[in-house]
């Protein structure tokens, strides 16, 4: 047992909260797939449970093994991941497979498994964009040429995206944005595209109903209108799940029903995927949900204690990015189980039952543990260096003293 743990390196509460969130998940997985069972499965409420327990020990494994590469090894193939980013969204578009009224995924021949490109889409746009902003890092700025390195490959990637998966596409655009403000690009070139992007997106929002076969346009536009619609009635199918949502979150209360014990998990659709944050609260309780909500502001907290001891700018926008994605989404799917926003279809990450999702977030977990396993803390690497310059004096003495014995 000492053995294992001394194998796992990086930071330590990065650690725990991986480890808590998979419990949790198993947890709520479990008690959330009970009636999806009975009608897919033949009453095999164990079918979900293992499966989510294999799949959380596959992420452990890809995340053991993510972690115990260097850094640096992910700039290397931050272009190459991009590019091929790129032609798994272009052959999803054109030959995926439809799922949900989209075209977003593409099935592996001979293995039977779907994924969605959007997710390596994520990863490789964030590590691109962490390589190019350390490259172009000036003493008080960054240079403008960042800008334009950065820019196209997120309007690429955004706009393949944003057809199919409009709130995936607005949360990798949002990220880069802080990501070019963070590596100080230019404030005015960021204010000018995104203030055309925004118009853009409002425009599109605007004419959906005149371009009915583009994309999910259409649905984006009706949840928009459906999320500010009062009063909800039962007969208004798109406010189904948001009212089901607000009834479990009511019946959960301050101390929640206790695992297992959640009744809305028959009704609402999703419970264990988009909604499962309403199924927490249910039967964890307000003190529950706060609790899950901690685990990912402690992970960011982390996230900024690594940044400060990065002696570089790569693995320093890399933490940042990544960990801002996973944060990013969480936070979305919290406020659409509560209504604070529209519907998404966005997952919890490390929480939410799944397979893609599941699997690119524990990368996006083992690169920040790579970066706070492979950087030193500064005080640190200053001893290092003191003990290292120290050895060679002695290296030396020794050697001086050899030859004077010799002579």
């Amino acid at each position: 047992m000492i053995k294992f743990f001394s194998a796992l390196k990086g930071d330590r509460l990065i650690w725990i909260i991986i480890f808590l969130l998979s419990l949790i998940s198993l947890l709520v997985v479990y008690s959330s797939t009970g009636t999806l069972a009975y009608k897919v499965r033949g009453g095999n409420t164990s079918y979900y449970f293992v499966k989510q327990l294999v799949l959380l020990f596959a992420s452990f494994l890809i995340i053991f093994v993510v972690h115990r590469i260097p850094y640096r090894a992910y700039s290397s193939m931050a272009n190459l991941a991009l590019v091929l980013a790129v032609i798994l969204l272009l052959l999803a578009k054109f030959v995926g497979i439809s799922l949900n009224e989209t075209s977003r995924w593409i099935s592996i021949p001979g293995v039977g498994f779907n994924f969605q490109p959007s997710e390596l889409a994520k990863l490789a746009l964030i590590m691109h964009i962490s390589r190019t902003l350390s490259k172009y890092q000036l003493e008080n700025a960054c240079s403008k040429e960042a800008f334009f390195k950065i820019i196209a490959p997120v309007g690429v990637v955004c706009f393949l995206i944003f057809l199919d998966d409009f709130s995936t596409s607005l949360l990798l655009g949002v990220v880069s944005f802080i990501m070019m403000f963070i590596g100080r690009v230019p404030a005015k070139l960021l204010l000018i595209t995104g203030g055309s992007v925004l118009a853009f997106v409002i425009i599109v929002i605007a004419l959906a109903p005149y371009m009915p076969s583009v994309g999910r346009i259409q649905t984006v536009r009706s949840r928009i209108d459906t999320f500010f619609k009062e009063p909800v009635t039962k007969n208004e199918s798109m406010n189904y799940q948001v009212v089901q949502s607000k009834i479990a979150i009511a019946k959960g209360g301050v101390m929640g029903k206790g695992p297992g014990n959640s009744e809305q998990r028959n009704f609402l659709p999703h419970p264990y995927s988009d909604f499962i944050f309403a199924i927490i609260i249910e039967e964890m309780g307000l003190w529950g949900s706060f609790g899950i909500l901690l685990l990912y502001m402690f992970l960011i907290y982390q996230a900024g204690s690594i940044v400060k001891k990065c002696s570089r700018t790569f693995p320093a926008f890399l933490v940042v990015g990544l960990s801002l994605s996973i944060v990013s989404q969480a936070l979305i799917n919290m406020m659409v189980s509560v209504n604070l926003i529209p519907v998404t279809g966005q997952p919890l990450p490390l929480v939410s039952m799944g397979g893609t999702s599941l699997i690119f977030t524990s990368v996006a977990f083992g690169m920040i543990l790579s970066v706070s396993h492979w950087v030193k803390d500064p005080e640190e690497q200053e001893k290092m260096v003191r003990e290292r310059e120290s050895r060679e004096r002695d290296e030396e003495e020794d050697s001086e003293t050899t030859e004077q014995l010799t002579a």
